[in-house]
Formats: structure tokens, C-alpha cells, sequence
């Protein structure tokens, strides 16, 4: 049985933008946790991040033009430089001296690699200093490598509902029913999981038995007996490293949430060899259309939460929806209480039938 209380976490790097979609001297307006942001890169290619909103009448700064040094806002003019600053309010006459600080906008700490734009959430302005780069996820061994495959999808639901959906081991039989990706059968799942930052981990091992048709298509690929290691962190990331033969593909999935009722699903691959680059299309198909599945079923899960349900999980297959809340409750309480965050995930050999 869960409790949701739909908690957004702060004081958290987010998933925000593919970096291929904010072109140099451009501007993107989005929605994270509720608020608007306006995502600007300058001229000099430099990503920044503030608060659509003009503080002088509401007006959304992604209404007005950016030159790719200033934002001008298409009220009254009022224009802002990529860090929030106030740097003209041409109303005022010259004798009319009003400190402009007094206008800034919140801005928000960025960072991008691998060609990801991460945005982090804090819960005010001062927690802003807390933001430490060193958190952003980072998908181990492409380092600064652009990703050869981007699918973003909106999602009609509250976050929680998205990352246990994409997380649960068992649904994979009932919702993703296509040929190349598992043969039909059920068989017994034995996997060991760790405590990691901010989340778990299941161990290195072989493909599942009923995964069969991926493991031929790997091994033709590359040779070998393709081997996975699955780790999520809060607040919605989970990155999954296959070794088969010589090759090694990871794809990154970060979950973004928008608001109460839309969440972000971002999928991110890296490492298709050289020689199978030509598919990458039928791959982005494949991709798009497995994503889309669960999407689908999670379109459905919201007729039966309007009514409030409570919701039920077991063990040992619904662990890892029950480790996401425990995580996010915890790290609610350390950030209330000003403390360290403790994982509440135990190494533990979970067993489930999908």
C-alpha cells in the first residue's frame, strides 16, 4: 500500500532539454515542477536559464525577442540580460535613477554535457548556492560524446506514475508484445540489487531468458553475450550501461515532470556501432513506438486513479516502485531537516516472474 502525496523533489538536477534543440542566439520557453522557464543560449553557445515571467506586468519574456544578448520584453521593452539581469527600462527618463537590481529575474544553475541540458529546482534562491555539478547524472564512458539517438515523449500523468511505470519489471510481458524485444514466455527473474546515489542499482548479468530475441540481435551485432547493468536515481533517472562483445550501448532515461497532470520522458542512446549507424532510423521507429506503449497503458492507469485508489504493491516485483517512494520521502525529510540524506535501499536478491 503507498501513500501519494504527489511530492515534486527540489534541490535536484533535472532532465531539460536535448541540447540540439536550443540553437545558438535562440530561446525555449518550458515548464518544470509548475514553473516557466525561458532556456536562452547566447551567441557564444553559453546555456542560461530564467523565470518566463517579465516582472514588470506578467508577460512571458519568451513573448519578446532575444538578439542572443539581451531579452526584450514585448510589453514595455523592459530588457534583460541571460543571467536575469535588469539591464534597460526605457520608460525612464535619464533623471529618474531607480536601482535596476530591484527587477532581476530568478535565474536557474545549468549545466550541459554530453549533449544533455540539465536544470536544477531548488526550493529558493539562497538553496540555488547548493547546486553542485558533480550531481548531474552522467552516462559513464562517452565522456563530452554527443548522444546518436534523442525521444522525447509527454506523458499524461503525475511523475510518480511515469518512472514506476518505465521502472516495474513486470509489465514488460502485457504492454511491450512485439517479436523482437521478448519471446511471449514467462520465466523466473533473479536479480541482485545495491544501494547507489541517491537510488539503486541491479547488478551486472546476462539478459533475461525471455529476452531471448535481443540477445540473438545482439550477438549477431557484436559477437558476444550482451551483459546489463540497470542504476536509477532520484529524482527520475535511470541509465542503462549493455556490453556485448566489443561494443558497449547506454541509454540514458530521464524523467522530467511539468506539472500534476504531464511528465517529460526523455530517452537518450549512446554507442550504436559505426556500421550499424545506417538503421538508426528504424531504431528512432522502434524506440518511439516501445516508449509509446508504455505511455499508452499509463494513459489508461489515470481513468482508474480519478477515483482515488488506493494502490496496492508486492513483493518482490513491485520493489523498486516501493524503494522510488521511500527515496523520495527521504529526501524530503533530510531537506526539511537540514541533514544528510540516508538511503533507505538494503543489497537485497529480489525474485518476480515476467
Amino acid at each position: 500500500m503507498i501513500d501519494n502525496n504527489h511530492i515534486l523533489l527540489r534541490n535536484l538536477w533535472y532532465y531539460a532539454l536535448p541540447s540540439h534543440l536550443l540553437k545558438p542566439g535562440k530561446m525555449v520557453s518550458r515548464i518544470f515542477l509548475g514553473e516557466p522557464v525561458l532556456l536562452m543560449r547566447n551567441k557564444e553557445g553559453q546555456v542560461f536559464a530564467v523565470r518566463d515571467i517579465c516582472p514588470h506586468r506578467a508577460v512571458p519574456l519568451s513573448c519578446g525577442r532575444f538578439n542572443g544578448q539581451e531579452v526584450e520584453c514585448c510589453y514595455h521593452g523592459w530588457r534583460f540580460n541571460p543571467g536575469g539581469k535588469c539591464v534597460e527600462i526605457p520608460s525612464l527618463l535619464p533623471e529618474q535613477n531607480i536601482d535596476l537590481n530591484r527587477f532581476d529575474v530568478q535565474s536557474y544553475p545549468i549545466y550541459e554535457t554530453q549533449g544533455n541540458i540539465w536544470i536544477y529546482m531548488a526550493d529558493s534562491e539562497k538553496s540555488q548556492v547548493n547546486a553542485d555539478k558533480k550531481d548531474v547524472p552522467i552516462v559513464p564512458g562517452f565522456p563530452e560524446q554527443q548522444p546518436h539517438l534523442v525521444e522525447v515523449m509527454r506523458f499524461p500523468c503525475f511523475v510518480d506514475h511515469a518512472v514506476t511505470g518505465l521502472m516495474d519489471p513486470a509489465h514488460s510481458p502485457y504492454v511491450h508484445r512485439v517479436w523482437w524485444w521478448r519471446s511471449g514466455e514467462i520465466h523466473e527473474e533473479v536479480k541482485q540489487f545495491d544501494p547507489s546515489h541517491y537510488g539503486f542499482t541491479v547488478r551486472r548479468h546476462q539478459l533475461s531468458d525471455n529476452m531471448e530475441n535481443m540477445s540473438r540481435l545482439y550477438w549477431l551485432v557484436g559477437g558476444g553475450i550482451p551483459e546489463v547493468e540497470i542504476s536509477f536515481r532520484l529524482p527520475g533517472v535511470r541509465i542503462e550501461e549493455i556490453t556485448f562483445g566489443k561494443h558497449r550501448l547506454c541509454n540514458l532515461t530521464a524523467v522530467t515532470p511539468i506539472s500534476e497532470t504531464a511528465t517529460e520522458v526523455n530517452f537518450i542512446l549512446y554507442g550504436i556501432p559505426n556500421w550499424l549507424r545506417i538503421f538508426t532510423p528504424l531504431i528512432h521507429i522502434l524506440a518511439r513506438k516501445f516508449l509509446d506503449q508504455d505511455r499508452t497503458v499509463v494513459e489508461k492507469q489515470q481513468i482508474g486513479l480519478k477515483y482515488n485508489p488506493v494502490l496496492r504493491l508486492i513483493k518482490d516485483s513491485d520493489m523498486q516502485a516501493q524503494w522510488y517512494y521511500q527515496l523520495k520521502r527521504e529526501f524530503a525529510r533530510a531537506t526539511s531537516e537540514k541533514r544528510e540524506f540516508i538511503n533507505p535501499v538494503k543489497s537485497v536478491l529480489l525474485r518476480w516472474r515476467a
